[in-house]
């Protein structure tokens, strides 16, 4: 893969719109495909995962959270470690904007791979002059 391929940070929304089929769902799709054809990188922190995970099986169970996660594991996805420099920098911007803890880990790798985050979570408007959104409800 050519080391100038775009990078794209999945948040929780991304992710759950793609697995759901819900608007976004074909945006997510397409870079997807194009990681598979490694035009691009596709990164989500271990921590926005772990979020994806929580609502599956609060909504779904813990049968669907498990398959949901065995599916995940199958796409090109790198996930990203909750190491202490990732930490940190999460709370860093978690203290300066007003994103939730988890979102936070996504304007993180965000601002370390020079990704563009995918989103449909308008809470990332605070963050547009930090990092790159791309929004879920415009064609990408």
């Amino acid at each position: 893969m050519n080391d100038d391929a775009a990078v794209y940070v999945l948040d929780s929304f991304a992710l759950l719109a793609y697995l759901d089929g819900d608007e976004g769902m074909e945006s997510v799709r397409c870079i997807l495909f194009k990681a598979l054809e490694e035009l691009c990188r596709v990164v989500q922190s271990v921590i926005n995962l772990g979020e994806v995970l929580t609502i599956t099986e609060r909504e779904k169970g813990l049968t669907k959270a498990q398959a949901v996660l065995a599916s995940v594991e199958q796409l090109p996805i790198e996930i990203l470690p909750a190491t202490r420099e990732a930490v940190l920098a999460a709370a860093h911007v978690r203290a300066n904007y007003s994103v939730a803890y988890a979102d936070a880990f996504a304007v993180a790798a965000a601002i370390e791979s020079g990704g563009t985050v995918l989103t449909g979570n308008r809470e990332f408007e605070q963050v547009e002059g930090l990092v790159k959104v791309e929004w879920l409800d415009h064609p990408i």
